[in-house]
């Protein structure tokens, strides 16, 4: 051995994948990537793998996945286990009901803009605000008490 090490050093794995360098370290105490190996100085030393594996991270979280969902997936590929394709299904199911709880958002505020309100306690208070404050509150709010 020459006493060469070989490897990409943090800027220049993070640079390649379009992370902070922090990101690495951060990723490595998370356990998503390994711990590099060491230049005789000291500096990280990444197999150029890694920039792939970055890739993938940042791809995932892309797509709604946490880093713990991203950890699992990682884990699942090193392992050569089936369950991507399950866990993605499930995340589209997630996303598929964020996505018509987000419509139903979009469509209260429409209706709030449309009504013209414009100050929130005014518009709470008069029987035409669009905005689900009654169905929110449950029994026993002022308006049922007036």
């Amino acid at each position: 051995m020459s006493g060469r090490y070989e490897g990409l050093r943090s800027s220049q794995v993070a640079a390649a994948a379009g992370v902070n360098p922090q990101t690495l370290r951060y990723y490595e105490r998370r356990g998503l990537l390994d711990r590099p190996a060491r230049s005789l100085g000291g500096h990280r030393l990444y197999p150029a793998e890694t920039v792939t594996v970055l890739r993938v991270i940042k791809a995932a979280q892309r797509l709604g996945f946490t880093l713990d969902e991203v950890a699992d997936l990682l884990g699942i590929a090193r392992r050569s286990d089936a369950g991507l394709a399950d866990r993605a299904r499930a995340k589209l199911e997630e996303v598929e009901r964020r996505i018509a709880d987000l419509q139903v958002i979009r469509a209260a505020l429409h209706d709030a803009v449309d009504a013209g309100c414009d100050d929130l306690m005014t518009c709470a208070a008069e029987p035409r605000c669009p905005l689900p404050f009654a169905e929110l509150a449950g029994p026993g709010t002022a308006r049922d008490r007036s």
